[in-house]
């Protein structure tokens, strides 16, 4: 009795408990990204993961306080733990669509890899609506497994297939950016940066959805499958808000890498510190040699901006010719 305590209520306990820590920590990020762009809002992204995190709580209550020492309850699904499967669902549509936006955008507009990944993510989406309506008919999971058990796993497996894609398209058209913008040592370092970040994020959601799918054709007597499932929306959640937050860093990366490789270009003045600069006289610089000073404008098209907004940039070089010796 003992063990099958632990692996059906323990397990929905302790998936409820890593759920409110990860729902913790989209709280934050929410916050950090409400501070650092006012002007956009992803209301949309904290209102289902805290209706989420209430129908999560709700489970466990039913289970554990109104179900309390019935051992017959323990096979059935309430209907607030139904709902949260179809909630996970939505939540990962939005994820999805907005990683699809973004691979739309760095593929240069090349609609095959966007409609791909949108029809199995809407695929995986009508899944989870068929699981959700027949647990709450079916009431119990063995009446559920016996009929409908296929489709709670091709849902699972459909939001690897779309997790992978994403990981996998968006390395590409990364990859392929990098390579054209190989002059740019400060955009090759974000660049960077950006493909190891979207392996991570997308890898964590994805090893999750997997191991939730093995213990669900694995072990079908218990529950731990379920709490796993309860903070697989967490993830996607806090992926979504951890890679808005990332721009300001990574604008800031490129802008840093930039002031170095203008200052690393003048090795004359690399070893006057810049506050004396401006105390210097016209007969302290050196006057060998022309410059000539390019200015060059051009137009960046946000392509991860939840509001796309075209910005201006001017870009400075000075070329000193070196005076014959």
């Amino acid at each position: 009795m003992s063990h099958i305590v632990a692996v059906t209520l323990g397990a929905l306990l302790l998936g409820g408990f890593c759920a409110a820590v990860l729902s913790g920590v989209v709280n934050v990020q929410t916050f950090l990204y409400i501070k650092l762009f006012p002007q956009d809002s992803v209301g949309v992204v904290w209102a289902l993961d805290t209706i989420h995190s209430v129908l999560v709580y709700g489970s466990i209550w039913v289970y554990l306080i109104t179900n309390f020492g019935d051992e017959t309850k323990i096979d059935a699904i309430p209907v607030p733990l139904a709902l949260t499967v179809i909630t996970t669902a939505i939540l990962t549509f939005i994820v999805h669509c907005f990683f699809s936006h973004r691979i739309h955008k760095l593929s240069r507009e090349q609609w095959l890899f966007t409609v791909l990944i949108l029809v199995l993510a809407f695929f995986r989406l009508c899944c989870a609506s068929v699981t959700t309506a027949e647990m709450i008919h079916m009431e119990t999971f063995r009446a559920f497994k016996a009929k409908f058990r296929w489709v709670f796993t091709l849902g699972l497996a459909m939001s690897c297939l779309v997790d992978i894609l994403v990981t996998g398209f968006l390395i590409i058209s990364l990859h392929n950016l990098q390579g054209e913008k190989r002059a740019s040592t400060s955009l090759d370092r974000v660049i960077s940066m950006v493909v190891l970040y979207t392996f991570e994020t997308n890898l964590l959601t994805s090893a999750a959805t997997i191991v939730s799918m093995i213990c669900w054709l694995t072990m079908p007597n218990n529950l731990v499958f379920m709490g796993l499932h309860f903070f697989i929306a967490k993830l996607y959640a806090n992926s979504l808000l951890a890679t808005l937050n990332t721009r300001k860093n990574l604008r800031h990366q490129r802008q840093r890498g930039a002031s170095e490789e203008l200052y690393a270009g003048f090795p004359r003045f690399s070893s006057i510190p810049p506050r004396q600069i401006g105390k210097l006289s016209p007969h302290d610089l050196p006057t060998s040699g022309k410059l000539e000073i390019t200015i060059e404008k051009t137009i960046e098209v946000g392509a991860d901006e939840p509001s796309p907004s075209r910005r201006s940039f001017k870009h400075l070089s000075i070329v000193e010719p070196r005076s014959a010796e």
